[in-house]
């Protein structure tokens, strides 16, 4: 194990519950394994049945299969925990003129409509017992934009918006709502990209990683799964109490310039 991997927080939480979306790889099934650390009971959500059975496995947690891109299915959900990470999103890249309606309707959904109605039924019981952690996993795009990537930073910037009501709203109740904003994270989705760039450009990966994706980072390495999971811990620990309505990120410095 890593020294990025090694936990790093005490934090415990025995006798909650969590719901971490797009939990069958990366991002997502770091934090289902920080949080099941802890003490939480997790349930994996992912439209993959199989990753979501892994990592349902790997936790002793409950696995989930839906689409978060089909609203009805997500207001069958039962939603009734102390966390909930919603990390579950896609990209897609075009210029505007030419980005399909659809897609960018899609994107949407899983980003921000499927983040929204969860809260939404979450948050009586988070209210009933007095604490809750709203964990929205936005992005450097959630605080930038880059070209040809209308619907995702549209999504993000949305969601930041969304937490930020969310904090007001249910900071009387011992609620908070956060967003973790990292820069590129060494997920599937980002390895794969990594791969298509450099055969694109014909240069190696690593100088796909150091002078495209994060030419504007100061820090030039990816960020790795578990970093952002222990910010997610971070957020649900005691000493944390009083951080609500806010925007942490790690973009390796891109958003100081």
């Amino acid at each position: 194990m890593t020294a990025a991997q090694q936990p790093v927080v005490r934090v415990d939480l025995a006798g909650r519950s969590a719901l971490v979306t797009g939990a069958g790889s990366g991002i997502g099934r770091a934090c289902a394994l920080r949080l099941a650390a802890a003490g939480a009971a997790v349930t994996v959500l992912d439209v993959d049945a199989d990753s979501a059975g892994k990592v349902a496995a790997e936790v002793g947690g409950v696995a989930v299969v839906a689409d978060l891109a089909d609203v009805r299915a997500v207001d069958q959900l039962q939603v009734d925990v102390d966390i909930v990470v919603n990390n579950a999103g896609l990209q897609y890249v075009a210029p505007v003129e030419d980005f399909p309606p659809e897609r960018f309707e899609y994107l949407h959904r899983v980003m921000l409509q499927a983040p929204f109605r969860l809260v939404r039924q979450a948050l009586p019981g988070m209210y009933a017992r007095g604490w809750g952690r709203v964990i929205n996993i936005s992005s450097v795009h959630g605080l930038r934009a880059s070209a040809y990537k209308s619907a995702y930073v549209s999504a993000k910037h949305g969601l930041e918006g969304f937490t930020k009501v969310v904090a007001i709203e249910a900071a009387a109740h011992g609620v908070t709502a956060n967003c973790v904003c990292p820069g590129y994270v060494r997920t599937p989705l980002v390895e794969g990209q990594i791969e298509a760039q450099a055969a694109t450009h014909g240069i190696p990966a690593a100088e796909v990683v150091e002078k495209i994706m994060l030419a504007r980072s100061a820090i030039k390495r990816l960020v790795e799964p578990e970093e952002v999971a222990e910010v997610v811990a971070y957020l649900c620990s005691p000493v944390a109490s009083a951080i609500t309505g806010t925007s942490i990120s790690m973009d390796g410095g891109w958003t100081a310039q």
